[in-house]
């Protein structure tokens, strides 16, 4: 806005006794990059560039609270800068018969999978298949698919064929079939975001994660279904279901990832957390998943809910599952300018000694005490700080401020009540509310100082959604939920200090060597 303009608004506005309400509502759309003349665009936005919903601001947040240089070199000294490099994850040979059904096949974890695929007693074209029939066969009981991409997938699995019997294997998810949440573009596919009004967009390019999971070979067979706006499990055509129990919802917004997975309808799926929509639903349908910590997976080409808060993750069926797939999506992108590559060393064992771990009030007495027999330190964990932000209304109202401006110049101002509340809030309030957030971080850090994670049986997904701290999901015992009489696995979660994702798994790996709760499996027929 030139200078002149701009004193003669702002003029204005301090003889009207400051900025009016109107002011603060969404502009009329841009037309050609420029607000109509005379239009309420706020005084302080550059009207010469329309916003969308993916372009970030200038501040991006950092999930180490002495900031990521201070944090490299502290990796740096304690894991020596050779831990940077990456060395991709292998897997156990098979051994044994190939299990004679279908449906035993669809239930095998992704590295059981795996050196199936690698030692050619499966092909990817044969697993491929027998995945897409059961999305057709249970997608109309669940709805947990948007678009099953059939085309696409058996082109993408023999291409993985042929290359394997080149001897091209490139890695524990070559030829494994996998779906993604539709909050991510896929090139010529639809990406609604789980909304009627978006259910015709297509965005012509692939996201990053889509992208690094394709060069390792697997294959996108569904793009899964969301939470409207990235909210809940009910999207334009109904609510994805639990397949542990049809008279409820998978919970969200990761609801279709969750939803599928379980049901054995993709060998792993990839979903979204603001806050609590990879804890959430992975809790609801029985799940292993990793929550990572911010800024370890990029979101380029993700819907936006939150630059401060969104995180990418992947939901599965074991902790080494995850392991595997975080392996190949986490890095440094430059698209993403939150991400930052750090040291992922995922191992194999079954005994903790060493290793602190905090068990908090709520923490199951069983799993504490599994955790303790396999060698872990129990300690108990003082009481942490609480405290919130104003960061998802106030970012989600940003990033959708395009959609609310284009309902308001179609008379339709009350359609998405839930972006107008973060338009009030005051810039003094958002910056202040903040540096409290920078306080909080600051107090978890203190809190963890004598344990290396801890045991919640909440999750604690407002607090550490706020800080950027990495969880696991996993199951620990079977029987009702506290908020269903259905049984299914019932499952409690890991938090780990930030970039300790690595740690995690090992942990969640450990205890899982030992039981079998995550191998449960619904009956949908």
């Amino acid at each position: 806005m030139e200078r002149r303009r701009f004193l003669k608004v702002a003029a204005s506005a301090a003889a009207a006794g400051g900025l009016a309400p109107g002011n603060l509502l969404a502009a009329p759309p841009a037309v050609d990059g420029r607000r109509p003349e005379g239009s309420p665009a706020r005084v302080l936005q550059d009207t010469e560039v329309a916003l969308g919903n993916g372009e970030p601001p200038a501040l991006q947040f950092q999930a180490y609270p002495g900031g990521t240089g201070a944090l490299f070199e502290r990796l740096i000294r304690e894991r020596g800068a050779a831990a940077f490099e990456r060395r991709p994850l292998d897997i156990e040979p098979w051994d044994g018969p190939v299990p004679a059904r279908e449906e035993d096949v669809a239930f095998l974890p992704v590295d059981r999978l795996g050196a199936l695929v690698r030692e050619r007693k499966i092909s990817p074209v044969e697993l491929t298949e027998i995945y897409l029939e059961r999305l057709q066969r249970y997608d109309p009981i669940l709805l947990c698919a948007v678009t099953i991409l059939e085309g696409p997938a058996r082109e993408a699995a023999e291409q993985a064929e042929a290359e394997i019997r080149r001897g091209e294997w490139r890695g524990p998810l070559h030829g494994i079939p996998w779906g993604v949440k539709d909050l991510f573009a896929v090139r010529g596919t639809p990406t609604t975001w789980g909304s009627a009004a978006f259910q015709d967009q297509v965005i012509d390019e692939d996201s990053d994660v889509v992208v690094r999971l394709r060069e390792a070979g697997a294959v996108l067979i569904a793009k899964l279904s969301t939470g409207e706006f990235a909210r809940g499990a009910n999207w334009f055509r109904g609510q994805t279901l639990n397949p542990w129990n049809l008279e409820e919802g998978s919970s969200g917004s990761s609801a279709g990832p969750a939803s599928a997975t379980a049901a054995g309808c993709v060998a792993f799926a990839i979903g979204t957390e603001t806050q609590g929509s990879i804890v959430s639903p992975a809790r609801r349908c029985g799940l292993t998943a990793l929550r990572p910590t911010f800024g370890r997976v990029s979101r380029h080409g993700g819907m936006v809910l939150a630059w401060s808060m969104d995180k990418v993750g992947p939901l599965c069926r074991t902790a080494e599952d995850c392991a595997l797939v975080f392996d190949v999506i986490h890095g440094a992108d430059p698209k993403d300018a939150s991400t930052l590559t750090t040291p992922f060393e995922f191992e194999r064992r079954t005994d903790l000694s060493g290793i602190r771990i905090g068990i908090a009030e709520d923490a199951p007495d069983s799993f504490a005490m599994s955790l303790r027999d396999l060698g872990a330190d129990l300690r108990p964990l003082p009481e942490l700080p609480e405290g919130g932000s104003e960061a998802l209304s106030v970012e989600s109202a940003a990033a959708f401020d395009f959609h609310v401006a284009d309902l308001g110049s179609q008379g339709q101002e009350g359609e998405e009540a839930r972006f107008q509340a973060g338009r009030t809030v005051p810039g003094l309030d958002y910056v202040q509310s903040q540096r409290r957030r920078m306080i909080l971080m600051q107090q978890m850090e203190e809190a963890l100082e004598g344990v290396d994670l801890f045991v919640s049986g909440s999750g604690l997904v407002g607090v550490t959604n706020q800080t950027g701290h990495p969880a696991v999901i996993l199951p620990y015992t079977f029987g009702p939920r506290e908020d269903a009489e259905h049984e299914q696995p019932v499952c409690t979660t890991l938090i780990g200090r930030p970039f300790t994702d690595d740690l995690l798994l090992t942990v969640a790996h450990a205890y899982q060597s030992v039981t079998s709760w995550h191998l449960e499996r619904p009956s949908l027929d």
